[in-house]
């Protein structure tokens, strides 16, 4: 009974922390606010639990905007040509059962309101993958959504014209990615590729299979992959990295190199968590969430972040992952911080030495010349905050959310 009366209190307590710091305006009714132009250091940040995607400043530390999304986890597509982005959604009648209707929503990224509806047949995939159920092409024409029930397939979207064009049935193969104009490519069963090509009408053109690139049985790959230019870099369980280039307009597979030596895998390092993997295109940095642990073990959330060289397949860094901290009710406890001496920090102190670490399960970073970098875990909504060149720990931020389930940073982002 004593524990039960020590935990209330201090649940009152942190309650009492966070509504003390929440000084927030008047509203004034009516109003509509515009975001203004979006900055490199913008990220977007999905939770599953709220359904909704949150827009963040890392640098001012400072919650933008939302938009709502329906059930499931959420990935929007983002076109280079257009201020507007594209979200895969969900909705039944009755919140978790009644009759379902999917659709893809166009939202202005400077108010975030919904400006067209594009219905889909209900049949998208809803699965906890963060990246891989949507992909636009490079021409930002034609918006691909994977399908899945189980038969598997492609729901076709002009986004141009707001309207759908078809289903491509695609058996065997599963997820999406971008691979060119009007193009698209999947992952099959049997470690092959298959490439789905377009009409100038989105109706397939062709579908073509390639030759397995990596052993389904032996050492499957990730759906976890990141883009750079033309070229797709997939990680394999046991961390072998597998790229694939699509400059020729077909898919050329060079020989994987491996994250980890002998001395590394002995003593049991391996990828981990379910964003695994982020690229800063500009200077070709892979930034891979690890942990030490068994096989199979590559959903365990990582403990340190590895920093590799794209040209010379090289580590360059060894970034230990801080602890992101956690929120309440959307935010953040950071009591202590605006205290005077010597109780300054005394939040940040007691994340970093007391409380226990909940591992990273999420990695991002920005695409501009100084990026940064974002973490995050499953279990509490606030971000960790790196110098994406030096590694150094910078700050903590909150997203105002409760569980994280896919980090973007689309603004300032390479084109193919």
């Amino acid at each position: 009974m004593r524990r039960v009366v020590w935990q209330a209190a201090g649940v009152a307590c942190a309650l009492w922390l966070v509504a003390a710091r929440a000084e927030l305006p008047v509203e004034q009714p009516g109003a509509v606010a515009v975001l203004p132009p979006a900055q490199s250091h913008w990220i977007v940040v999905s939770d599953f639990v709220l359904q909704r995607s949150a827009f963040v400043d890392l640098d001012a530390g400072a919650f933008l905007g939302m938009v709502s999304t329906g059930y499931g986890v959420q990935e929007a597509a983002w076109p280079r040509t257009r201020a507007e982005f594209y979200l895969p959604e969900t909705y039944y009648s009755r919140g978790t059962r009644g009759a379902r209707s999917d659709v893809v929503t166009v939202y202005d990224q400077a108010t975030l309101a919904p400006l067209a509806e594009i219905p889909l047949p209900p049949k998208r995939a809803t699965n906890t993958l963060a990246t891989g159920n949507v992909a636009l092409s490079d021409d930002d024409r034609f918006l691909a959504v994977f399908n899945m029930t189980p038969a598997t397939s492609l729901s076709i979207a002009d986004v141009a014209a707001r309207a759908f064009v078809g289903e491509v049935a695609t058996p065997g193969c599963s997820l999406v990615y971008a691979a060119g104009p009007r193009s698209f490519m999947m992952l099959c069963a049997d470690g092959a590729l298959l490439h789905v090509a377009l009409r100038e009408d989105g109706r397939p053109a062709r579908l073509e299979r390639s030759a397995p690139f990596f052993d389904p049985e032996r050492d499957p790959i990730t759906e976890k992959a990141v883009r750079a230019g033309m070229r797709w870099l997939f990680v394999s369980f046991e961390g072998q990295v597998h790229e694939v280039d699509w400059t020729s307009g077909s898919p050329r597979f060079a020989a994987p190199w491996s994250l980890v030596d002998d001395a590394l895998r002995a003593e049991g390092w391996r990828i981990g968590g379910s964003q695994i993997l982020a690229l800063h295109a500009p200077s070709g940095r892979l930034y891979v969430l690890m942990h030490q642990g068994g096989p199979d073990s590559h959903k365990d959330a990582g403990t340190e972040l590895w920093v590799y060289d794209l040209a010379s397949h090289s580590r360059v860094q060894r970034i230990p992952a801080r602890h992101p901290g956690f929120e309440i009710l959307g935010e953040s406890p950071a009591f202590g911080r605006d205290w005077p001496t010597p109780f300054d920090g005394f939040y940040d102190w007691l994340l970093d030495n007391v409380a226990p670490h909940p591992g990273i399960d999420r990695v991002v970073v920005t695409q501009d010349g100084h990026p940064l970098v974002a973490t995050s875990s499953e279990r509490g909504g606030s971000l960790a905050i790196y110098d994406g060149l030096t590694g150094e720990f910078l700050r903590r931020v909150g997203s105002g959310g409760l569980s994280p389930s896919g980090l973007a940073a689309p603004f300032g982002a390479a084109t193919p």
